[in-house]
């Protein structure tokens, strides 16, 4: 077997929003939510199923799968593989969003239900020691739950750390999952979940079509010129600053060899600097 990156937007969307295996799904978010006796999702709709020709053109950085179960939550899994400026703010308004878009004008607001959030992130993001953290809106002194409406939780995979032979709960099991499955080539022993099996028969590469291997190898490809974007425009602004820094001293009366060594530019250029100036 050869697993995907479940990181991966083809790979995450084709295991967490396939409509013909919501077993992957339910066992997913009963495990991270720890939902037990009749909190315990049956069922799940899943609002944005799986389609690769709209996958193709889509963004990099954040990935998503909305649904819904049998008590009319809604719930938004969303995989984050880079760090984004803001992104604290953004889920705020996204779920917002999914909150306010319940009901239209004139409905009762008790027709909202519950928004629960979850973020998998491949970076780490608060400074709670443990791989998931939960959030809730409390009283700060009594703790009281009033506003039971809003959750969020996320899940940093840089802080989970255990190794195969360690795995004991399914939570862990799906954790690892997320985070090791390319480097896996045959499902471990101790995966008793049918969820999870599913899960890792969805990630198996040798069941997937041309067209969505294409599709998933197409998708580091514009990762990777996300990257590069990025680091281009970093190195831009240093370069600026430099040039800033040369001016600067060129005016101070520093020689080359000190602006040099200031400001990384070689000789050559701060001559250059040197002649724009006259």
């Amino acid at each position: 077997m050869e697993f995907a990156d479940v990181k991966n937007d083809i790979a995450f969307r084709k295991i967490f929003g396939n409509d013909n295996r919501k077993e992957t799904l339910i066992s997913f978010l009963n495990a991270v939510l720890a939902f037990k006796g009749k909190q315990k999702f049956v069922e799940v709709k899943i609002m944005n199923p799986y389609q690769l020709p709209k996958l193709r053109g889509g963004k990099v950085s954040i990935i998503d799968v909305k649904a819904t179960d049998q008590a009319g939550r809604h719930y938004i899994v969303e995989m984050q593989v880079g760090e984004l400026d803001g992104f604290a703010k953004r889920v705020l308004f996204y779920f917002s969003k999914s909150y306010s878009e319940q009901i239209k004008r004139g409905d009762f607001y008790r027709q909202l239900n519950p928004v629960i959030f979850i973020g998998i992130l491949d970076y780490s993001f608060s400074i709670n020691s443990k791989y998931i953290s939960r959030h809730q809106i409390r009283d700060v002194e009594t703790h009281e739950h009033l506003l039971k409406d809003v959750e969020f939780n996320f899940i940093e995979l840089p802080k989970f750390n255990k190794e195969l032979h360690e795995l004991e709960t399914l939570t862990e099991k799906w954790i690892y999952f997320i985070k090791n499955a390319e480097n896996l080539d045959v499902i471990p022993d101790n995966i008793d979940d049918e969820g999870l099996k599913s899960a890792y028969q969805e990630a198996n590469k040798h069941t997937w079509t041309p067209e969505e291997l294409e599709a998933y190898d197409y998708s580091f490809m514009r990762e990777e010129d996300e990257r590069a974007k990025l680091d281009k425009a970093e190195q831009k602004g240093e370069q600026k600053k430099q040039i800033e820094m040369a001016k600067n001293a060129i005016l101070e009366g520093f020689d080359n060899k000190i602006i040099s060594r200031l400001t990384g530019l070689t000789f050559e250029q701060i001559e250059q600097l040197r002649n724009e100036k006259e």
